[in-house]
């Protein structure tokens, strides 16, 4: 060791990265991962293959190997997710400790992405109710999709250029994302699974994703996605900031999402020699770039900057038990705020099961359910069963009420709240719907009306047989 050190310090470097390379890769169940636990913490995280893989004390210790500066001979690189000078408690950034540094690639060349898109200016205006039939997922016969290929964006306002807006889009795939990852430069993306689980790798370790569970993987975060059968779900893009958890105000301390549910990956690395390539997502294109080794090589890291997952079935539900039901805001888990306080440029909503007292039956079309429309625009998606205020409503299906556009409950669901016993209940029983909620006003693509096929041109009918109820003055 000291002869190494004193006469030939890079062959003692090229000797601990080889020890590297042919350490044992660690396999274990997906089903078995553990997690690191709560919402925005620091977290320190370390493969257990390379104990003490983090330096103690320093974030770059020197040591007498001038160009071994990190434990294994790892390249310390840091991750921002803020900016340096943001105030400390939004700062966010990681450390990441790894084989070899993310900047070992190609050169990026454009890719083709008919699919996906953020040129807002260049769509027509529709400001109709929309709804989309359960989306197609492809057939490993006819054509084999991974989740990149199965992305196509649905509606969406703002500019990633400017960092300010949102984009909402489906997934339909059926193969895995093989030496391959994705990583987005223009904003965070919320993933709610619809049907199929999951299996997502990043840089800073892996976890499973089910459907009633959701993920979020922030900006510059690198990721890939495997699948073990046909998978749909649905994809919401923020610009402007990060997801955090509403205030909770007079509710208290506890409710709707508590942060000690969310669950951020453990350190997990692999240190493979392959053919990969990392598809970069800029200014709403793609761009890819090529490695001659896989990107998921991370063997430790710290930090308050990662990835992290949520099961809906854990959301503490609040509601009224005297007068009238709440707003549907009492149901939001996660929002990213605008600077105007109190608007959101997107609320993740959901309206799990609950109960509900008897004075809170529907009698009739309040302004919580938006008879003269909404200053906000509202996509909604169905994850399982049926939904409370439209039965006909399909897993897998989306609908977009637009900025001021009129909705509410259908014909068939008034007019059963109008007739039914006034007595507590409980609704929504096997069922879970999502709402991705705007300030902005969303443009709907070209794909989303014209060429999915799933458009329900009949929807505007769910409203038409509603009838006049008007007595008059006695």
């Amino acid at each position: 060791y000291r002869y190494l050190c004193t006469f030939d310090k890079f062959k003692y470097a090229t000797l601990v990265l080889h020890f590297f390379s042919t350490s044992k890769t660690m396999t274990v169940d997906w089903e078995d991962l553990k997690y690191h636990s709560g919402f925005g913490n620091h977290f320190s995280s370390e493969d257990p293959r390379c104990p003490d893989a983090l330096p103690k004390n320093q974030v770059k210790p020197h040591t007498k190997i001038e160009r071994l500066l990190c434990p294994y001979g790892l390249y310390a690189e840091q991750l921002s997710g803020t900016a340096f000078t943001a105030p400390r408690e939004t700062n966010q950034r990681t450390w990441f400790y790894r084989i070899l540094p993310a900047v070992l690639h190609a050169p990026f060349t454009r890719i083709k992405s008919d699919l996906i898109t953020n040129q807002w200016d260049k769509l027509e205006p529709n400001p109709n109710q929309t709804r989309w039939k359960p989306f197609n997922i492809p057939s490993v016969e006819d054509e084999k999709k991974d989740f990149l290929d199965g992305l196509a964006t649905l509606c969406g306002a703002g500019d990633p250029c400017a960092r300010h807006g949102i984009s909402v889009s489906i997934y339909a795939c059926n193969s895995s994302m093989e030496d391959r990852a994705l990583c987005n430069a223009d904003g965070d993306f919320l993933i709610v699974p619809q049907h199929g689980a999951l299996r997502i790798t990043t840089e800073f370790g892996r976890m499973l994703v089910k459907p009633e569970e959701i993920c979020v993987i922030q900006q510059g975060i690198r990721f890939s996605i495997a699948v073990d059968q046909p998978s749909r779900g649905y994809v919401l893009e923020v610009f402007d900031n990060h997801f955090c958890l509403p205030s909770l105000g007079p509710i208290g301390a506890n409710g709707l999402a508590n942060p000690r549910d969310f669950e951020t990956p453990m350190a997990w690395y692999e240190d493979r020699q392959c053919e990969f390539t990392v598809v970069h997502k800029y200014q709403g294109s793609l761009f890819e770039s090529k490695l001659n080794h896989s990107c998921f090589d991370v063997v430790a890291w710290h930090g308050n900057y990662a990835p992290y997952k949520y099961d809906l079935r854990k959301f503490v539900v609040v509601n009224s038990v005297s007068v009238d039901h709440l707003d549907p805001s009492i149901f939001t888990v996660l929002t990213c705020p605008s600077l105007k306080p109190g608007t959101a440029i997107a609320d993740f909503v959901i309206f799990p099961p609950r109960c509900l007292p008897k004075i809170c039956k529907a009698r009739t079309y309040s302004k919580n359910v938006h008879l003269l429309g909404n200053c906000m625009s509202e996509f909604m998606g169905l994850i399982t069963g049926k939904y409370e205020a439209k039965e006909a409503f399909q897993a897998g299906g989306a609908t977009l009420h637009s900025c001021m556009t009129p909705h509410g409950p259908d014909t068939d669901c008034f007019e059963k709240a109008v007739t039914d016993e006034l007595k507590p209940m409980r609704i929504a029983e096997g069922s879970l719907a999502f709402m991705f909620e705007s300030s902005l006003s969303l443009v709907l693509t070209n794909w989303s009306m014209k060429e999915c096929e799933r458009v329900d041109h009949d929807y505007f009918k769910c409203w038409s047989t509603l009838r006049k109820h008007f007595t008059g003055p006695k």
